[in-house]
This record gives structure tokens, C-alpha cells and sequence, in this order.
């Protein structure tokens, strides 16, 4: 981390959420704004083109939010942090290259963030910072995997789904059971009402430490389709209860598993599907000391890009104009 990093203004533009945060190196959350697409709703998930546009429309005006409701100026801010990758290629390089241009128009270094480094990071931020070391569960739409963290910049994978993500796996379900787009929270809420050991879900477990979520979407389509005329409605609750609790679970107990492999008795828990009601209780059951982030921190956002930045050797103006974003892997992961 450069000494002269106080105060980073980061953005993130990875999916469809425009956002922007000023973050100091203490932690704090100055600001932290996040503008969502609603115009996706329609089409049952994120339209990439339609995403990437709307990217250009908000983000000048969710940054000048930003910096405005932290109370700084560019001139105040000693670095810009930006999302390079995973994610929708075209709404990271709406971001990325916004953010290279006012940095280098403002004389600012810029520093490079992996995304999934940044749900890690969001532990790492106020109100409560969790230090390493500790064992992360990041669960989002698009990625779903256990990591060992023993400093604040990378970490070591210990196991990652084989298909589909939890956070996929929740939002098909939701469509499914006529919940629209996007569909955890209203999932969540359904199955507040329902009777998690009514049906009976597969669970999966492949690998070592390894995650697959597809047989489940697949065995809820199927018992939807052997319901009986009229049944759907009085159903729909405990199918989004029962549902939901099989996800959770193959999430736990990977959890627990990966605590006694790797002796660490501390956890923590990142992304959109950290935000779920269920796997927030379940966890804090487990016996351990565990970190479970404001929801604000769990979903996509530019303060945790922020956090993460500051562990990052920033790029110098010069250094960074052929930077480009990436749409998947992780450099940083090992």
C-alpha cells in the first residue's frame, strides 16, 4: 500500500449496479452509493447491452453523489479504485475506462481491483472489521466459493461450484415459483411463510469442497410440473421454503467442513446470497466466531472495491492507459 493513499474513490460497475464510495484507509465509509437497473425485470435477467448503457447514463452523476455525499472533492482524493473484472465485460469497461479518465485527467494513481477480492474485502470495513485470518464464503449470482484468508490481499481457494452459482440458483428458482427479476429477497420473504420440510430437495456435494447447484434448480422445476392443476398457490410457499433451505444447508455444511480442514475457527460470509435471512442465522449457529457484513456490504458495491484497494500497489498516471478490463477469471486467486 503506497503511504500516500488516505483516501481512495472507488467505483464498480461489474453487473448492472452503478456504484460509487469514498473510503478511507481506516475503514470508514464515507459514502457509499449504489444506483440499481431496474429495466431487466422483464427480460428475467441482466441484459448485458442494456446494462452497459445505463452504466454511461448514471455514473457520472452516482460519483458526483459520491464525492458530494462524503463531503470531499477529486482534489481531496488520493486515489481512484475501479473494478477491472469478473463480470459483464461491457458494463466493466463503462467503469474501468471512466475511471481511468478521471484519474488520469486529475493527476490521480489508479489502482485495479478484482471483484471477488472486494466481497473479501467488505470484511475489512466498518462497523465491525474482521482481520484475517478467516475462513470466506463469497456467494453471489455469478460466483459461488470457499477461500482461506491469511492477509488482506489475496486468498486461497479451498473449493468453488462446478456449475451454476447459489445466487443463480436462488434467482431460477424465484422465476420459477413466478417471483420475477431479481428474485433472492422475494424468495426470502416467501419462504418466511412456508414449511421448510414439506418437500424433500436434493443435496448435492461433488469434489472436496466443491459446490453444484444445478440438480436443484432442475428437481424444483420437475416437482412444479407434477403438481397437480390448481395446487401451485397453496404449494408455492413451502416449495420456496423447502427450496431454500437445501441451498442453504449444501452452504453450511461446506462452512463447517472447511473450518475443521483448515483449523480456523473464524468466518466470514460475502456476496448478494449473504444477504439471505436463512444463511445469515445459520451461520451465526455454527459455533465459531463469524463475520456476516451489513447487507449494504454484501451486494454489489463500490466501498468494498475501496477496502480492497488499499492493499493494492496503485499505478502511477502513465502506467495504467492500456489497462484493460478482463470478464472472468481472478488474477489474485491461487
Amino acid at each position: 500500500m503506497s503511504a500516500d493513499m488516505r483516501t481512495i474513490l472507488a467505483i464498480e460497475t461489474s453487473c448492472d449496479d452503478t456504484c460509487a464510495a469514498v473510503v478511507t484507509e481506516d475503514g470508514v465509509v464515507h459514502s457509499n452509493l449504489i444506483a440499481s437497473q431496474m429495466d431487466h425485470d422483464r427480460f428475467g435477467g441482466v441484459v448485458p447491452e442494456v446494462a452497459s448503457r445505463r452504466h454511461l447514463e448514471l455514473l457520472d452523476g452516482v460519483v458526483g453523489a459520491a464525492l458530494a455525499d462524503a463531503d470531499v472533492s477529486l482534489a481531496e482524493v488520493d486515489a481512484v479504485a475501479a473494478t477491472r473484472g469478473p463480470g459483464l465485460i461491457g458494463a466493466l469497461l463503462v467503469g474501468f475506462s471512466y475511471a481511468k479518465a478521471l484519474a488520469s485527467t486529475a493527476g490521480l494513481p489508479l489502482v485495479p481491483v478484482d471483484h471477488l477480492q472486494g466481497h473479501v474485502s467488505a470484511n475489512f470495513l466498518h462497523p465491525s472489521v474482521f482481520d484475517p485470518p478467516f475462513v470466506c464464503l463469497v456467494a453471489s449470482g455469478g460466483h459461488t466459493f470457499l477461500a482461506r484468508v491469511e492477509q488482506r490481499h489475496g486468498y486461497e481457494i479451498l473449493g468453488a461450484t462446478t456449475d451454476d452459482a447459489a445466487g443463480e440458483a436462488f434467482d431460477k428458482g424465484a422465476r420459477l415459483l413466478g417471483l420475477g427479476y431479481p428474485g433472492g429477497a422475494a424468495l426470502d420473504q416467501l419462504a418466511s411463510t412456508g414449511d421448510a420440510n414439506a418437500i424433500d430437495f436434493p443435496r448435492t456435494y461433488v469434489g472436496d469442497l466443491d459446490f453444484s447447484f444445478s440438480g436443484i434448480k432442475t428437481s424444483l422445476l420437475y416437482k412444479l410440473k407434477a403438481l397437480p392443476d390448481g395446487d401451485f398457490e397453496s404449494a408455492k410457499a413451502d416449495l420456496a421454503a423447502s427450496y431454500q433451505s437445501a441451498v442453504v444447508e449444501m452452504l453450511v455444511k461446506r462452512i463447517e467442513q472447511a473450518v475443521q480442514r483448515t483449523g480456523i475457527d473464524r468466518v466470514a460470509i460475502g456476496g448478494g446470497v449473504a444477504a439471505n435471512s436463512l444463511l445469515r442465522r445459520r451461520v451465526t449457529e455454527l459455533g465459531v466466531e463469524v463475520k456476516v457484513p451489513p447487507r449494504s456490504l454484501c451486494t454489489d458495491n463500490a466501498a468494498m472495491i475501496g477496502s480492497a484497494a488499499f492493499a493494492i500497489s496503485p499505478l502511477q498516471p502513465g502506467q495504467y492507459s492500456e489497462l484493460d478490463a478482463y470478464p472472468s477469471g481472478s488474477p489474485i486467486a491461487v
